[in-house]
């Protein structure tokens, strides 16, 4: 039955509540390996359970209760997939489960409602969800744990209606009710009294937007006037690819490592910190090899998972935990393995998309859908095109120097804030470069309605696809808010243009209506 990838018709898993009605049968070797892997995983969420604290805590943190759907949420973004391209999603995801699941635990161990290992919190660093860990990467002895991640942002992986509670409790706290829904939910998250108390110290940076400022501004009060944890603001500069504000930009990193140390009683570790900058350096040049697979007839490493896996890696991990890169050449492995046989992830690829903006195919397998329904294929994403460049590896005197100024590129490049701020060209003239580079003939462009930054980019958008025959897909949604914009309603968007514009069929039409607005 599975012999051609796409046999089963994908729309028929779904049923109208949330769960599928069946597992996918995607021939003997691939079925067993993807359910030895969702055994894995049920391993681990049962090695987390066993833990007293981590049960207490499943009790006390109302956003705790969407991690039971983390089997489903894997499921969703492997459906169709065999081979090689089955084993690099699970290679990423499965990694990034064990990971989340260990934060949590640790987050827990230190928490004063929770564990309350009181010598352990003092060795924990609070860090921002969206920025990068690159200050992390010299203190081997610290655990850079957030609260935001854990709280707001993975929940919406697996639920869909995760945080509207929060949404809602930003709002009725007298929070404007047009910010965006993700550092929103964040502030919500903390006046509603529901995030973990513990560390050190914390650190919070100026991205990716003046929402995030906001959301910032409540959770450091809250942390330093109540839970008694001081707090820095990284203030990374706006025009990051300018020459004249890198000084500026290393002198914030330098601050920031002298607090940490000021705060922890810990001292940065040149040996550890170049341990991590060579495995980011793997990271950069596994990642930018699958790009170059993308720019052929045979793209390998593509859709949510490269986008997920990237910004774990690049922002979260930051070189310092090994297994990562493990995983990136067991990914490259499996791609040039594919690659070598021409293999293709579906049975028919009509279009080439490169997928920009602000988006939210997280919370639903869009990028999956894309190719799957309408034969599209999702080559990369804005979050994914990140810092090229090869930091320095080897501690000398010069290189520490060096060091400094390449901590602060990544934190100025992390993901979203790259492309949301720097400037016109950043923004849109890369857009149109990047669609030249992957022989692209759309663009999906997801138009995020509270993202102030894009929003104004409109019409430059649109005059520029024209100008270059690029067809432009706009994907309206609110982010974090299926309320606002329904599943459906962004997919209908692009059933809508591709039938006009196109006057093409779905290649499979169970995929083009479905009923999964209640489901996980």
């Amino acid at each position: 039955m599975a012999k051609q990838i796409g046999a089963d018709r994908l729309g028929d898993f779904y049923t109208t509540g949330r769960v599928r009605k069946r597992r996918e049968w995607r021939g003997l070797a691939d079925t067993m390996y993807d359910y030895s892997c969702w055994l894995k995983i049920m391993l681990i969420l049962g090695k987390f359970l066993m833990c007293p604290r981590n049960i207490k805590a499943m009790f006390r943190y109302r956003w705790m209760a969407n991690y039971l759907a983390v089997p489903m949420m894997v499921d969703r973004h492997t459906q169709g997939l065999r081979g090689e391209y089955l084993r690099i999603a699970h290679t990423e995801f499965d990694l990034v489960v064990d990971d989340v699941a260990k934060l949590l635990s640790n987050l827990f161990r230190a928490d004063r409602r929770i564990g309350n290992d009181v010598e352990f919190s003092k060795k924990c660093v609070l860090v921002d969800e969206n920025e990068m860990t690159a200050v992390m990467m010299g203190f081997p002895t610290l655990k850079g744990l957030s609260r935001e991640t854990v709280s707001t942002y993975v929940p919406v992986l697996q639920n869909q209606h995760a945080v509207l509670h929060y949404l809602d409790v930003a709002q009725d706290y007298g929070l404007a009710g047009d910010v965006c829904p993700m550092p929103a939910a964040e502030a919500g998250v903390s006046i509603d009294d529901d995030a973990p108390i513990l560390g050190a110290c914390a650190i919070q940076c100026n991205t990716t937007c003046d929402g995030s400022l906001l959301g910032n501004g409540v959770i450091a009060k809250r942390l330093e006037l109540e839970d008694g944890v001081p707090c820095f603001q990284l203030a990374a500069p706006l025009r990051h690819r300018e020459d004249d504000v890198q000084e500026y930009a290393a002198q914030e990193i330098r601050n920031a490592i002298a607090f940490i140390e000021e705060h922890t009683g810990e001292k940065w570790d040149w040996k550890y910190y170049f341990e991590c900058a060579r495995r980011v350096n793997v990271a950069t040049e596994s990642r930018l090899g699958w790009l170059e697979m993308n720019k052929t007839d045979y793209p390998q490493v593509f859709g949510s998972n490269l986008a997920l896996y990237t910004e774990t890696n690049y922002m979260a991990i930051c070189g310092k935990i090994p297994e990562f890169e493990k995983a990136d050449r067991k990914i490259t492995a499996l791609a040039e393995k594919a690659y070598k046989k021409k293999m293709r992830a579906a049975k028919e690829y009509r279009h080439r998309a490169i997928v920009w903006g602000v988006q939210s195919h997280y919370y639903m397998d869009f990028l999956l859908w894309l190719l799957n329904c309408w034969g599209i294929v999702p080559l990369t994403d804005m979050l994914s095109m990140v810092s090229t460049r090869r930091l320095a590896e080897e501690d000398t005197p010069e290189n520490r120097e060096t060091a400094i100024y390449d901590m602060a590129w990544l934190t100025e490049n992390m993901i979203m804030r790259n492309r949301t701020h720097g400037g016109y060209k950043v923004l849109l003239d890369e857009l149109w470069e990047f669609c030249e580079e992957f022989n692209a003939d759309m663009v999906i462009l997801w138009e995020h309605m509270a993202c102030k930054a894009l929003s104004g980019f409109h019409g430059q958008f649109e005059e520029m696809a024209r100008e270059r025959g690029i067809h432009l897909v706009w994907v309206t949604h609110d982010l974090f808010d299926p309320r606002v914009v329904s599943r459906q309603g962004v997919r209908d968007q692009v059933n809508n243009y591709m039938r006009t514009v196109f006057g093409e069929e779905p290649i499979d039409p169970t995929l083009e209506v479905l009923p999964d607005q209640e489901s996980w």
